[in-house]
């Protein structure tokens, strides 16, 4: 009976040793596979997972932070440290690259009107910030802009969590000149509840 179970037992771990040995030339070809995947997934968006063009130091900030909830807090953080006003709403970034920017902020009581929404003010400071940051991360590194002016409607009250979609479409940067960004906020069913026009005076650094 000893001897019966020893010679099945070695043939369990012989079965197991073929199923998991992988001759070398394959065991190579896997290999170089693996490494060539891992390579394309660095040169890739995290989220989009589209080339990813050169960019600024902000943008390179917000790819290395922006895979966890601690990072894309850091990252809040560090924006409002630049520009303090901004603390006040409390920012949440969901998405930043060229062109785009999204970035919403919870409903809150500090920053509610007389009616129970959130105030004018501060959903207008809201698209100010998703204008400034599409605008750090689009412009080419060293470029210089300043907000000149806004328009903005106030289409229905904000009575939940909002986010702000601001978009700049545009490559050419050569000379100064102004920038019109649009930004629409929805609420968190999607519904359109502010749509603003932040014009952005933009000129080439120094040489």
């Amino acid at each position: 009976m000893i001897r019966q179970r020893a010679t099945y037992v070695t043939r369990v771990l012989e079965r197991e040793v073929a199923l998991a040995y992988i001759p070398p030339r394959r065991f190579h070809t896997r290999s170089r596979i693996a490494a060539q995947r891992v390579a394309n997934r660095q040169k890739m968006d995290w989220l989009t997972m589209t080339d990813i063009p050169s960019t600024g130091p902000t943008l390179g900030v917000w790819h290395k932070r922006s895979a966890s909830r601690l990072g894309r807090w850091l990252f809040a953080r560090m924006v409002c440290r630049r520009a303090p006003y901004f603390a006040t709403i409390r920012p949440r970034f969901v998405e930043l690259r060229a062109g785009l920017c999204k970035v919403g902020m919870r409903r809150r009581r500090s920053i509610e009107n007389h009616l129970g929404a959130i105030h004018a003010l501060a959903l207008g400071n809201l698209c100010e910030l998703a204008a400034d940051m599409v605008t750090e991360v689009t412009t080419p590194p060293g470029t210089r802009w300043v907000p000149r002016g806004m328009t903005i409607e106030y289409l229905r009250k904000a009575e939940s969590e909002v986010c702000a979609t601001a978009r700049l479409d545009k490559s050419e940067w050569a000379a100064s000149s102004n920038v019109a960004v649009p930004v629409s906020v929805a609420d968190k069913n999607g519904n359109e509840v502010v749509r603003a026009v932040i014009t952005m005076h933009v000129s080439p650094g120094r040489a």
